[in-house]
């Protein structure tokens, strides 16, 4: 039998700060390396350090914040395994999504409204927000399943992606060329070609790897 007991206040909160940080790495309002104050983000947030070091803990457990001795809690840098991991798991999760699409599902609205966001954004040259806008387009395909456990692990998976994205400084570089494949393949979608979407997403996958992968080694040789 399901426990009906509520969550506590605290742990209520201390899931939805943990869920705040997480959206900032993910819109990359927080970069790679970046030393966090511990005593600024409780004051920004309005929280007590104590519910923020609980968030800190899960999102350290989720490699997407490192704990060191003596330097604090600092964002991760993600290395090329764990880049080469994060495309393997996208694969296996968006295009399993992809091919169950249709015309009418809540998560085909919101790959929409990504694409009109990135276009809006690409007209401003606002990089990061073409970033942002890509995000949520995967972000709606995944919506495609109808689960919301895979949602929330993918929030995960975002947001070690859009590390890499910032340990690599190249915005423009990183997600111009996408905005146009997003939109064709949510014509595809919206059309009811689900098959065709598919192959689209896997390689629109594969060159983004390789375009992520090449850029990582050049900032290596630096």
């Amino acid at each position: 039998m399901k426990d009906a007991t509520p969550p506590s206040p605290a742990r209520t909160l201390g899931e939805s700060i943990t869920q705040e940080i997480r959206r900032m790495l993910v819109e990359g309002e927080l970069v790679p390396g970046q030393r966090l104050s511990e005593a600024a983000l409780a004051e920004n947030l309005d929280i007590s350090r104590n519910t923020l070091r609980e968030a800190f803990r899960v999102l350290t457990r989720e490699g997407l914040l490192k704990h060191e001795p003596n330097r604090g809690v600092t964002v991760a840098e993600p290395d090329m395994a764990s880049i080469i991991d994060i495309y393997r798991v996208r694969r296996f999760i968006e295009c399993k999504a992809i091919a169950q699409g249709y015309p009418q599902h809540p998560g085909t609205l919101h790959m929409r409204e990504a694409v009109e966001a990135g276009m809006r954004a690409r007209e401003a040259e606002d990089w990061v927000a073409v970033g942002t806008a890509n995000m949520m387009f995967h972000k709606g395909i995944v919506e495609l399943a109808d689960s919301p456990r895979l949602v929330v692990f993918y929030g995960q998976i975002s947001a070690e992606l859009r590390l890499a994205f910032g340990l690599l400084n190249a915005p423009q570089f990183l997600h111009l060329p996408y905005v146009d494949m997003n939109a064709a393949i949510l014509q595809c979608v919206e059309a009811g070609q689900a098959d065709k979407a598919t192959a689209m997403l896997e390689a629109y996958l594969v060159q983004s790897e390789r375009t992520v992968l090449a850029a990582y080694e050049r900032s290596l040789n630096r």
